[in-house]
């Protein structure tokens, strides 16, 4: 299976879940819109969320693979089982030992980190959805114990995903998080077809995301036995492998999370006003789609495949894959952050505009969504540098720069919250991703650990040339679709005056890039063939 191959596997099942995750945000704001009960649910689901891109996704994806594929290159499958085995019982047990103190100790942690905004709240008995500020601090309290947990169940849905990388097996690992879409579209389907309160579907969704947590550690340890693997529950004990781990681990689980550090700042900053949670909430999910896609998918596959070129001695091909994997990052990501920064309103509308989201709301996040934007490439490309640390068994380099890139993003975002209010917070987000990009890309190039060759310098030119002539042409359609995409027009008008932008700007794109040689045709031909069924299948 080709790179472009197995970066189309995990992107696929990536948008199947992103889809998911549109109807999800869509039903939510049509629910609960930006009142108080949605402030609270996005708070305390921002919460385990960024303890799982901590100590999961980013800890265990950047130590655990480079470390699990080594004992499988070099001891065999009982090594593996065995390196793999001892991390699990030691996992099970920090979990066990974080997730109980943190439950107890909850109304501190509403109060000092996850929305120190409530401690100067103002009652305000006219406001739509409107809770008193004591009702407003508990439902985030009571919010954030159910959902905890949820910690737990993806840390160890994450090892398991790393093992089931590693063994290159990367569809149930990307396909397992639209469960947890999926349950929280059956919750509020549940309430809006029996007109639950707000606070009763507040409730409900807080058990469906702990639920689907359960349930995501299910899929991927079957898909594990399935694949022939199998861990077991012992009593830990302190290894050669499990302090190699911890090395790496720490400065991982900060290098990891540097999205969800700066979304999660931006949230606490947001919650000294009403509705600025919400609204950065619901501006991230468009720009998730393609981040997802392509900076989660690229992220997976790269590690084990740097690691094992470079475990194997196979220097150039390491250079050529961490130079072709930025080629194709950039080639879809470009034409969507333009897209995304010329037409956010549009898009905004025909997502969330119904219900108890009004055009008020659609234009708030609109100007959001138009800034986070501009920081798309940055963090597409954080997930493409990475690796090259990673695979190297280096996580003190990378380190230092999340934490530069981390105190900028605190700083600007308080700084900025009080002139541009939340497009302030996203301001500093995209600017904090850029320093963090520039940064990574500059220790790799300085320490001869990435050369960059012609055809990298050529394309990326040629790709950034055609997507802003793709820009021009968006704006140049827009006013001549413009009775398609505005609020009088009905839904399906402005989907299919969307619709047509879209292809409009993917024809003149596609069509620019192999005219001018910004794309690979080889790699083009592969994207082709994928989409294409095998025939005799």
């Amino acid at each position: 299976m080709s790179l472009v191959s197995k970066f189309a596997t995990v992107g696929g099942a990536t948008l199947v879940s992103r889809i998911f995750g549109f109807a999800r945000e869509m039903m939510m704001a049509s629910a609960l819109g930006v009142g108080p009960v949605a402030d609270a649910f996005n708070l305390a689901f921002r919460f385990p969320n960024l303890f799982r891109r901590f100590f999961a996704e980013g800890a265990l994806n950047a130590a655990f693979v480079p470390l699990f594929s080594r004992a499988l290159e070099e001891e065999g499958e009982a090594g593996a089982r065995r390196f793999a085995t001892e991390i699990f019982s030691s996992l099970t047990l920090v979990l066990f030992t974080l997730t109980i103190p943190a439950i107890v100790f909850m109304p501190f942690l509403v109060r000092t980190i996850i929305a120190p905004g409530l401690n100067l709240c103002i009652d305000e008995a006219a406001a739509a959805q409107a809770l008193s500020c004591a009702d407003r601090f508990d439902i985030t309290v009571a919010f954030s114990r159910i959902m905890f947990p949820y910690l737990a169940s993806m840390s160890l849905v994450a090892m398991v995903s790393g093992i089931l990388n590693a063994y290159r097996r990367f569809f149930a690992a990307a396909a397992a998080p639209a469960l947890l879409n999926v349950f929280l579209i059956a919750v509020l389907g549940w309430s809006l077809w029996t007109g639950q309160t707000t606070r009763t579907l507040g409730f409900a969704m807080s058990w469906g995301v702990l639920a689907a947590g359960v349930a995501q550690f299910v899929m991927v340890a079957v898909a594990m036995r399935m694949a022939g693997f199998s861990i077991a529950l012992q009593r830990p004990r302190w290894t050669p492998g499990l302090k190699r781990l911890l090395v790496l681990a720490g400065p991982a689980a900060l290098i990891g999370g540097i999205t969800q550090i700066n979304l999660f700042v931006g949230q606490a900053v947001a919650s000294f006003k009403p509705g600025a949670v919400s609204i950065l909430t619901y501006a991230d999910r468009p720009y998730q789609l393609p981040l997802g896609m392509v900076g989660v998918a690229i992220g997976v596959v790269l590690l084990p495949e740097l690691s094992r070129a470079l475990k194997g001695g196979r220097l150039a091909e390491a250079q050529h894959t961490q130079n072709r994997s930025l080629e194709f990052a950039l080639f879809l990501t470009l034409p969507a952050a333009v897209a995304l920064f010329i037409i956010p309103e549009p898009i905004v509308r025909v997502i969330y505009e119904r219900g108890a989201f009004g055009p008020d709301t659609t234009a708030a996040v609109a100007a959001v969504l138009g800034i986070y934007a501009l920081g798309l490439p940055a963090f597409v490309m954080i997930r493409v540098f990475t690796p090259g640390y990673f695979a190297r068994e280096d996580t003190r380099r990378p380190m230092l720069v999340t934490v530069a890139s981390a105190v900028a993003n605190t700083v600007l975002s308080v700084g900025l919250f009080f002139v541009m209010e939340e497009k302030g917070i996203a301001l500093a987000t995209t600017l904090a991703g850029w320093l963090n990009a520039l940064l990574l890309f500059h220790g790799l190039y300085a320490r001869g650990l990435w050369a960059v060759d012609g055809p990298l310098v050529r394309r990326c030119l040629m790709l950034l040339v055609c997507a802003l002539a793709m820009g021009g042409l968006l704006i140049f359609a827009m006013p001549l679709l413009d009775g398609w995409i505005m609020p009088s027009a009905g839904l399906h008008r402005q989907l299919a005056g969307i619709g047509v932008l879209v292809l409009i700007a993917m024809a003149a794109y596609f069509a620019l890039c192999l005219l001018t040689g910004g794309a690979d045709r080889q790699t083009v031909g592969r994207l082709q063939r994928l989409r294409r069924p095998r025939r005799g299948a």
